[in-house]
């Protein structure tokens, strides 16, 4: 009577499968955290420099900038992304432009992390200014 060959690595594709597919959960969740990341940074600049644009119209100001920030901000993220925006007319080579700042929370974990940390700017030129 032959005994049946002895196989050393019965049963390793399920612990293959189980250490590799939490490793790609990971790597996963990492990217997609990164995408999270840029997005919410896009949007903020994308906000501030809308802002910045209507805060420099003939006729508005940079309080009104703010609050346009503060508007697209609630609109396209949510109200805690809107809570420190600021502008200021500075001067960019010699031209007069309004600069609207953002500081908004580094999104963590999904749309969650500590505040005040994103720091993001749009600049706009003066209209009427000469």
């Amino acid at each position: 009577m032959s005994r049946p060959a002895v196989r050393g690595d019965e049963g390793s594709a399920v612990a293959e499968f189980a250490a590799t597919a939490g490793v790609l959960a990971l790597l996963f969740a990492a990217v997609l955290q990164l995408a999270v990341v840029q997005h919410v940074r896009a949007t903020a600049v994308d906000c501030a420099g809308e802002g910045a644009r209507y805060g420099a119209l003939a006729g508005s100001s940079a309080q009104l900038g703010v609050q346009r920030t503060r508007e697209l901000l609630r609109a396209s993220l949510s109200a805690r992304y809107a809570q420190d925006v600021t502008a200021a007319v500075v001067d960019a080579g010699g031209a007069p432009v309004v600069e609207v700042r953002v500081r908004a929370p580094l999104p963590v974990l999904g749309l969650l992390g500590p505040g005040r940390v994103l720091q993001v700017r749009g600049h706009a030129a003066l209209e009427g200014a000469a």
